[in-house]
């Protein structure tokens, strides 16, 4: 044989041994536990829950809800609890409904973080007014309940989109 032949003959072999080889596929993601699954659905359920509270000015399941050091990020400020819960009673700012278009968990052991996409129907100041927003709510879990820590409302844009 000469060198060139047995090169060739041994890239050959090389590579019917490598076709042979069984091959290694990728493992898909292991599945989300059952107990993730129903801990993120609780928080979807419950931040549900807080706007349907806001449009019934339902102060007293609010502040249970709020850590009383909340913070709440608005378009004209922000605030911490106390003034959240008057505003919310007084009607200053009234939530009549949040559409919820889309809404992504993300969990951190005893934190979590939810994000919705809404149009936002408010009366505020005494002016109906529709808005698009991404709302951002972060959650901690003290002693087996979900405590709001802080509520942030950031202005879309059409086309917006939460990353799943």
């Amino acid at each position: 044989m000469t060198p060139l032949t047995s090169t060739g003959f041994v890239l050959l072999l090389a590579a019917l041994l490598w076709s042979c080889a069984p091959q290694r596929e990728l493992a898909p993601p292991p599945p989300r536990a059952a107990a993730e699954q129903e801990v993120e659905q609780d928080l979807l359920d419950l931040s549900r829950q807080k706007w349907q509270w806001m449009a019934d000015k339902d102060v007293g399941a609010l502040r249970t809800l709020f850590h009383p050091d909340a913070r709440f990020v608005h378009m004209s400020g922000t605030w911490g609890t106390a003034r959240e819960l008057e505003i919310i009673r007084s009607g200053s700012i009234h939530y009549k409904r949040a559409d919820v278009h889309d809404a992504v968990v993300e969990t951190f052991g005893d934190a979590a973080v939810v994000w919705n996409r809404i149009t936002l129907l408010a009366d505020v100041r005494g002016m109906e007014v529709t808005n698009p927003f991404t709302v951002t709510e972060v959650y901690q879990n003290e002693g087996g309940a979900w405590t709001l820590l802080a509520l942030t409302f950031s202005s879309i844009r059409d086309g917006h989109e939460l990353e799943h």
